[in-house]
């Protein structure tokens, strides 16, 4: 009889009791699909007297976390602690260094220490798993590593973060006056409902989407993965504004983050854009997340569902779990570190497109013309000018759409504005995705 697979458990939040509800639930049929058991020995977390809405009494309970790693009933360790350093990336160095295979939902740590983690399992011979660390329950790891691994990719974009998709969303609905929600209000809102954390930071200013986006651009492009590399700008100061001229120039505002392999290097990029309502990810709404890759030969392929909470994250940790129970622990990122290519970062200056471009100005004469100057002395081509007014903040709301052209044009532009006596407050620029 084959002997079934024992993992020890690191984190008891929401996903690792889901975790354990799953292996309760489905364990018939996990066995037959791993063809052994899989069966949890050990657990660890801070507070041993939290009810979890499971039977935690039938596991060894270990106090010190790193001792997961040292135990000999202990076939590979599943870490749900989170943090980029700290006591997961201890874990997860002793995991491996003991020969043991390591699986974790933990972005943060996959885009910082990946690359280490990696060479020392391939040394091991060990298993580095993390379908679960990229969208949830969405298979987009195993789907650019395996299913779509004789492709070449030159780009991949999507919405990484549930708790921003969330909020551009919900800012779409009407308010109480009629018009769109405000930022502030709907971000509170999410709060309440648990979509986001006491302190959004990592989510809003898009750190948590970019996490993301350094490993599937990794696995898509074989490259090393740079997160260092990746321009972040989160969606802060998007206002209902916006979400209203987006919507009447045909567009859906998304935080995208985006991928591309160039004859310069690696671009990666986090930004909100200005999503064409005839795209698909214009219809991913609330907390879903989507992924789209476009390989040479089987074209475009999208990724969609749900990239948060208990049931889809788990569902990703027990199927990295069964890959192990199989035998499957090959190159945590698709080929072996050593063949992943070092490309340097390419420049964003020299990359093309169209800009939604919304400026809070003073009401006082000569003002457009000071932001069209700007615009011509910097060889910005305007496709559209709107004036509104009065802005929800004050002065005159004037949004401006480009032509395609030179990204570093229209920095320049917003350069030659800085300072203007005529802006109330900093203007907010935002990508077309044409794609």
């Amino acid at each position: 009889m084959t002997k079934p697979l024992r993992i020890a458990l690191a984190g008891l939040g929401t996903v690792g009791a889901g975790v354990v509800k799953l292996l309760d639930a489905n364990a018939a049929l996990i066995e037959r699909r791993a063809g052994r058991a899989i069966e949890i020995t050990a657990v660890s977390a801070r507070d041993r007297t939290r009810d979890r809405g499971v039977d935690l009494s039938r596991f060894a309970w270990i106090d010190d976390t790193a001792d997961l790693a040292r135990r000999d009933d202990v076939d590979v360790v599943v870490e749900l602690v989170g943090g980029s350093d700290g006591p997961a990336l201890t874990l997860a160095r002793a995991t491996i260094a003991g020969g043991k295979s390591f699986v974790t939902a933990n972005k943060a740590m996959i885009a910082h220490h990946g690359l280490e983690l990696a060479t020392a399992a391939e040394a091991k011979g060990v298993a580095l798993k993390y379908e679960a660390a990229v969208a949830g329950g969405i298979p987009v790891i195993k789907g650019l590593r395996e299913g779509a691994a004789a492709n070449e990719i030159d780009h991949v974009f999507g919405i990484l973060n549930g708790t921003c998709n969330y909020i551009l969303s919900t800012m779409e609905s009407p308010s109480v006056s009629g018009h769109g929600r405000d930022f502030g209000d709907v971000l509170a809102e999410a709060q309440a409902l648990g979509y986001a954390e006491a302190d959004p930071s990592f989510d809003i200013d898009g750190v948590d989407a970019a996490h993301k986006l350094s490993i599937l651009a990794s696995l898509a492009f074989g490259a090393t993965i740079d997160f260092d590399s990746v321009a972040i700008t989160g969606i802060r100061h998007v206002k209902a504004a916006d979400i209203a001229e987006a919507a009447a120039l045909g567009y859906k505002i998304r935080l995208v983050g985006l991928g591309e392999a160039t004859s310069k290097g690696l671009f990666q990029r986090v930004h909100p854009c200005l999503v064409p309502v005839d795209h698909p990810l214009a219809h991913v709404t609330g907390s879903l997340n989507a992924v789209v890759a476009e390989g040479n030969y089987v074209g475009r392929l999208l990724f969609q569902g749900r990239g948060a909470g208990e049931g889809p994250t788990a569902s990703a940790v027990v199927a990295d779990l069964i890959d192990i129970a199989r035998g499957e622990t090959g190159p945590a990122f698709g080929m072996p570190v050593a063949s992943l290519a070092h490309l340097p970062a390419a420049p964003a200056g020299e990359r093309r497109g169209r800009a939604y471009l919304r400026f809070t100005v003073v009401d006082k004469p000569g003002v457009l013309a000071e932001l069209t100057a700007a615009m011509r002395d910097a060889g910005v081509s305007i496709e559209s000018l709107i004036q509104r007014g009065p802005a929800a903040d004050g002065g005159v709301l004037i949004v401006l759409v480009t032509h395609d052209g030179p990204e570093a044009s229209v920095a320049h532009a917003l350069e030659k504005l800085e300072g203007s006596p005529s802006l109330i407050g900093a203007p907010m620029w935002m990508h077309i995705l044409d794609s």
